[in-house]
């Protein structure tokens, strides 16, 4: 008896032991912080970067605490063009930038942030955050993300979500209001953009955005594309007061990467609060998007800012020239052929 009783003693004390173990370890899981950098692709002072901050509380914050975000700005800890590779090999745990900056190498990329007329919708009275909604939820329930994330999964990275730069802006030197006055003029774009203006007769560059103003006010550019803050905060209004008008789109998008091994590192609801921090930061942009088209209109009012509307004729020849580029761009491989497919179905076009 007291041989039997011994062992169940002994049996007793493991499985309290083993219970103890299990619970400790479940504690510790639960309690692990995971600490993850990423770096933007736009410089300190620009919105869409400075509210990366907002999107690193948010995810401390859904996550409980688990999730410990540092947010660098371009190029604080790689130069911008390098972003790409870095986050892939694992140097950043995730990038925020745009998908033309890698059409190269993920040529869906170049659909993703917005080809001429693609992200334009066909009622020209929608507001920004309406158009931006419905693009949304394009991407979500059309079956765009699952496309970009194979694609993007493809280089070792985790498509995390979009945001929205709110609509693109070009500004000249002069007004533009027929076809005739873009030949020849020096169009600073990006990615297939500077294509897109070479069809329309005009000659498009890639000239770093930094350099925009110095060459707008020599004129060493005539106009150049960028997203709201080239008024509210580079202030290119003041050397290109001409707000090209008739052929601009309500929305350009941006989208954060994931370091694919970073990404499956985490538990599922720590993904599920990353997740939760991005579309957060979705609707955090689009609110501060509205109070600086806010600001624009002012600005139209008080003459500092002149709209310079393209007349139909011209407007005509843009979208056929879009969708010329929309197809050229659709032959680089089966993913971006299959993006354009999914473009024109949404928008009806043929």
């Amino acid at each position: 008896m007291k041989k039997f009783g011994l062992i169940s003693v002994v049996l007793m004390a493991m499985m309290v032991a083993g219970v103890n173990i299990l619970t400790g370890s479940e504690v510790q899981a639960a309690d692990k912080v995971y600490n993850m950098k990423i770096q933007s692709a736009y410089p300190r002072g620009d919105v869409s970067m400075e509210l990366l901050k907002n999107f690193a509380e948010s995810a401390k914050k859904r996550s409980k605490g688990q999730l410990v975000i540092s947010v660098f700005a371009d190029p604080e800890l790689v130069p911008g063009e390098q972003l790409f590779e870095a986050t892939k090999k694992g140097t950043l745990d995730m990038l925020h930038a745009l998908g033309a900056m890698w059409g190269g190498i993920v040529p869906v990329g170049e659909i993703e942030f917005g080809l001429p007329y693609a992200w334009k919708t066909k009622d020209a009275k929608k507001a920004f955050p309406e158009a931006a909604a419905e693009l949304r939820s394009f991407f979500y329930k059309d079956g765009f993300v699952d496309l970009l994330r194979a694609e993007y999964g493809k280089q070792g990275l985790y498509w995390l979500d979009m945001h929205s730069y709110g609509p693109i802006f070009t500004l000249s030197t002069k007004p533009v209001k027929t076809c005739d006055d873009l030949k020849g003029k020096k169009f600073r774009m990006e990615g297939a953009w500077s294509d897109y203006y070479n069809m329309m007769g005009a000659r498009g560059t890639n000239l770093p955005g930094a350099e925009a103003y110095m060459a707008l006010k020599l004129g060493t550019l005539d106009a150049s594309q960028w997203d709201v803050s080239c008024i509210v905060g580079l202030k290119w209004h003041e050397v290109a007061p001409y707000w090209l008008r008739g052929t601009d789109p309500e929305n350009c998008i941006g989208h954060i990467l994931v370091n694919q091994k970073s990404w499956e590192g985490l538990p599922p609801d720590v993904k599920e609060a990353l997740k939760g921090a991005a579309e957060d930061y979705w609707n955090e942009l689009i609110k501060v998007h509205i109070e600086e088209l806010k600001d624009v209109d002012k600005l139209v009012k008080e003459g500092k800012v002149k709209e310079s509307w393209i007349d139909q004729a011209c407007q005509a020849k843009h979208a056929e020239a879009a969708h010329k580029l929309w197809d050229e761009i659709g032959k680089r491989d089966p993913a971006a052929a299959k993006a354009v497919a999914l473009i024109k179905k949404w928008r009806g076009a043929k």
